[in-house]
């Protein structure tokens, strides 16, 4: 056997998780952000919008595979740990970018290049159906208590990072590449690095611990299992129905509106408003960067008034703006840059602290699971298709219908925003005396 690994300190475990999942994140947005350069080569159906919505539509199928990943890697978060998972989802991740990266084009193999394209994404929605979950589980686990706003965080920002890295690449090469060079091979760069940094990802964490709070769960599984029948799954699943509800009443509207502003917005306004595809992605690079500097102060600013009164105040003001923030794009490069940038922001309060509120809902044994289940089909429902919905109602001249359909789901997330216990300030791994209702009284 060999010797145990000095363990890593919280500073470099910070820097290694949120490495890891900016490079999952980037793997999962350049799908969308390089969308529009890339659709004729799978498919040639003679009209470019239609191709652009036919690989709309593969992205929309990666989300299919996000609950079937959720329930098995959050079960395997919970039953064998969180690191083991993080470690195969960044693997996984990764394999499937190189794929990606080298898959022939229609021209060269006909149907059988839609369809690696399409088993490709699957593999991600795998990959990205356990990171997430795993990774919120095992961040919210090793903070301090009076700081989880803050450390949840991490999260988002990393997320943020990769996806303005994915769009600062896509104009550098939007700049030095023609049309035509973007087209052949120039997509292709992007996924390349993807895997090769997926690859970096899975070397820091394998130098991960397992957390502390779950070791200790499991240390008093033997002893519990000789006390109460083995611990079922499904009973555990049920005794966690309002949480979990929780979770896709969050989620509904939140993932639509992410989707929307920090992934598909520069796709849009080059696709339906003929922006410059270069100034396109610069500002949407510009105003990632905004949104990843905001979301540390919505953290630290839930620490202090607490997560319930915080989303009460800034959702409110999203839901209004989303409409006029939508209509404001019409082609040019600053009318996007101003939209996009109050769109992620105030978006950005939900995933900063989303990944504290998820985690002090459940109990250490359901933790994972419990978020991932509920997280990965809402987000499969309504995140996965919001690209897709917005560009064919936009084809059709009838915007103003997804505008809609997308306020009405934000009104449900800010229904159960209401509905939620106060949760700041719990500590997890003692869940008999530490429930979302007593958490408030702290």
């Amino acid at each position: 056997m060999s010797a145990p690994t000095a363990p890593l300190s919280r500073r470099k475990v910070l820097i290694g998780l949120g490495l890891g999942n900016a490079i999952e994140w980037y793997d999962w947005g350049v799908y969308a952000a390089y969308s529009v350069f890339f659709a004729s080569q799978f498919f040639h159906s003679g009209s470019a919008g239609s191709d652009l919505l036919k690989t709309l539509a593969v992205f929309a199928i990666g989300f299919v595979a996000r609950p079937i990943g959720g329930m098995f890697f959050g079960w395997m978060a919970d039953r064998v740990g969180r690191k083991p998972v993080m470690t195969l989802s960044i693997g996984l991740s990764a394999g499937s970018c190189f794929v990606i990266a080298l898959c022939p084009t229609a021209d060269q193999v006909g149907l059988l290049a839609p369809t690696i394209l399409v088993l490709a994404r699957l593999a991600q929605g795998l990959a990205h159906g356990g990171e997430l979950p795993s990774v919120q589980t095992y961040l919210a686990e090793i903070a301090p208590p009076e700081r989880r706003g803050l450390w949840s965080s991490v999260i988002y920002v990393s997320g943020g990072i990769g996806t303005l890295f994915s769009m600062a690449l896509g104009a550098a090469l939007s700049a030095l590449l023609s049309p035509e060079q973007m087209a052949s091979f120039g997509w292709r760069i992007p996924f390349v690095l993807g895997g090769f940094l997926g690859l970096y990802a899975l070397v820091l964490r394998k130098q991960f611990t397992e957390t502390d709070i779950f070791k200790a769960a499991a240390d008093a599984e033997p002893v519990a299992k000789e006390a109460r029948p083995r611990r079922s799954t499904l009973r555990m699943l049920r005794a966690n129905i309002k949480p979990m509800l929780w979770v896709v009443g969050i989620n509904v509207g939140g993932t639509i509106v992410y989707y929307v502003w920090a992934v598909n917005a520069p796709t849009f306004a080059i696709s339906q408003r003929h922006t410059d595809p270069t100034g396109a992605m610069l500002a949407g690079a510009a105003a990632t960067a905004l949104y990843i500097a905001s979301m540390p102060v919505w953290g630290w600013l839930s620490d202090r008034i607490g997560r319930r009164r915080l989303l009460l105040i800034v959702w409110p003001v999203y839901l209004v703006l989303f409409y006029p923030l939508n209509m404001l794009i019409q082609g040019e490069v600053w009318q996007l840059f101003v939209a996009m940038s109050i769109g992620v922001v105030l978006n950005g309060v939900l995933n900063a602290i989303g990944p504290a509120i998820t985690a002090e809902l459940f109990p250490t044994g359901i933790r994972a699971l419990g978020l991932a289940v509920p997280y990965a089909l809402t987000v499969g429902l309504f995140g996965g298709t919001a690209p897709y919905v917005q560009t064919y109602l936009s084809e059709l001249d009838l915007s103003g219908w997804f505008n809609i359909y997308a306020i009405c789901l934000g009104v449900i997330t800010l229904i159960t925003f209401w509905l939620l216990p106060e949760t700041k300030g719990m500590k997890l791994g003692d869940e008999k005396q530490n429930t979302p209702q007593n958490a408030a009284t702290q």
